[in-house]
């Protein structure tokens, strides 16, 4: 008989929040985890991917263990990004709506600071927050962290490698003798260091199944290429998967906009999200992602951190990330929640010999997917060209008698003779038509 939350120590309430969300199973770093923040006192390591029930494995407890009859401020869990915040924010909310008196705010950069001022000085329990908004915020002497008991950070490899000075002032600022709970994907030797720089001699580590750590459920897939047939062979496998949602990770922000800008061309539900957009458009973005009105988001590795989106199909390395961690972190995109998924990485055939390296160090297998032929590449740029077509909205400028010339060249036509000739055009004009008409024959024997 499987474990129940209640067999982990969770209280009624909680359970009862729980269950009005339709959750009832604990998730297997869940059963480790929650037992664990609730029974032993030591600092806690805790390695497994996104996607593995993460936030209610520390959030959970952390709610347990609030005294509610305190106002101060007892646990402060930090993140990478303003998305990751957020979604822990409304996953801790709708977890504690059987404990109304326990007060949960979040505090991330990229929106104005003013109305976060005014949100602390109300009663607040936890605090979700981005260490450089946090660090800010105890500068400005708005919140008072000198008396927290917890310290969750999450994602926390993220967080040391790009935003490890507002970490460092946060940590200076909170006791000694608090309690922190570190969360990651990875173990890369900057963790190492912070675990060894800033928690206690003695803690407890927990894993999820380590021979396949941020892999469970995926499909590892690799298909190589010529340079100038890349784009081709992406549309054709988006074109494979329609309906489905999926995140395609580029090394640079200019590769984001490239590609985000040749599907739109293309006309594929897309969008674009990395650094140096507004928090305001990246936030629209991901709202239409997260709400089924796109389905394809273009990202850089860090903009990308914090969806949790448990539709995601399949991941796309469109360059192949340059350490083994950032491939965990992109491939823990998709197979969320015990689902299924797709990794493919499109390389080039010098890159080709990397693959062996990945599956040493990983532990995983990636199997070669065969590259779409000529004539398959044709045809799926014939057809997302006719889609295009179909898409375009007519130009009511034009003038009737214009429009009725153009129906005269075209009114002895049927509609499938139409469509032939518009296609053989089509072809012609991009290159893709056989040479060997009857007229090239003609030209060849003078």
């Amino acid at each position: 008989m499987s474990k129940q939350f209640s067999d982990l120590g969770i209280n009624v309430e909680l359970v009862q929040s729980l269950a009005d969300i339709q959750i009832s199973v604990p998730t297997d770093i869940q059963k480790k985890v929650i037992p664990l923040i609730l029974n032993q006192k030591e600092d806690l390591v805790v390695l497994a991917k996104t996607g593995t029930g993460k936030t209610a494995a520390f959030g959970l407890p952390l709610l347990q263990l609030i005294d509610t009859k305190s106002s101060k401020v007892q646990a402060i869990i930090l993140v990478p990004t303003r998305e990751l915040g957020q979604q822990i924010h409304a996953s801790l909310f709708s977890f504690a709506s059987n404990t109304p008196d326990i007060s949960i705010a979040v505090v991330c950069g990229g929106i104005p600071i003013k109305p976060q001022i005014e949100r602390l000085k109300s009663d607040t329990h936890i605090v979700v927050a981005t260490p450089g908004r946090l660090a800010d915020l105890v500068n400005r002497s708005a919140v008072d962290i000198k008396g927290i008991s917890y310290l969750v950070l999450d994602e926390a490899d993220e967080m040391v490698s790009s935003l490890k000075e507002g970490l460092d002032s946060i940590i200076k600022e909170i006791p000694k003798s608090r309690r922190t709970l570190l969360f990651t994907a990875t173990m890369p030797g900057p963790i190492k260091q912070l675990v060894q720089n800033y928690m206690s001699k003695h803690i407890i580590q927990a894993e999820a199944d380590m021979s396949t750590i941020g892999h469970q459920g995926i499909d590892h897939q690799y298909v190589v290429v010529e340079p100038i047939e890349k784009l081709d062979v992406l549309l054709h496998f988006l074109n494979s998967r329609p309906g489905e949602r999926g995140i395609i990770f580029c090394k640079t922000k200019a590769a984001v906009n490239k590609l985000a800008k040749n599907l739109a061309i293309n006309r594929f539900s897309s969008g674009a999200i990395h650094g140096s957009l507004t928090q305001g458009i990246r936030d629209r973005i991901m709202g239409q992602f997260r709400a089924g009105s796109i389905n394809i988001l273009v990202a850089t590795d860090l903009a990308a951190r914090g969806i949790d989106v448990k539709e995601i199909s399949y991941v796309v390395n469109y360059h192949l990330p340059d350490t083994y961690d950032t491939y965990v972190h992109r491939s823990g995109r998709t197979a969320r929640a015990g689902a299924k998924g797709l990794s493919l990485t499109i390389l080039q055939k010098e890159e080709a010999k990397d693959i062996a390296d990945f599956e040493k160090e990983l532990g995983i297998v990636f199997k070669q997917l065969k590259k779409a032929d000529a004539q398959s590449i044709i045809e799926n740029n014939g057809l997302i060209w006719a889609k295009k077509i179909f898409k375009t909205k007519p130009d009511h400028t034009l003038s009737e008698e214009f429009r009725n010339k153009i129906k005269t060249v075209f009114h002895h036509l049927t509609k499938e003779e139409l469509i032939e000739k518009i296609l053989a055009n089509h072809l012609a004009q991009t290159g893709s038509g056989k040479p060997d008409t009857e007229d090239t024959k003609l030209h060849k024997n003078k």
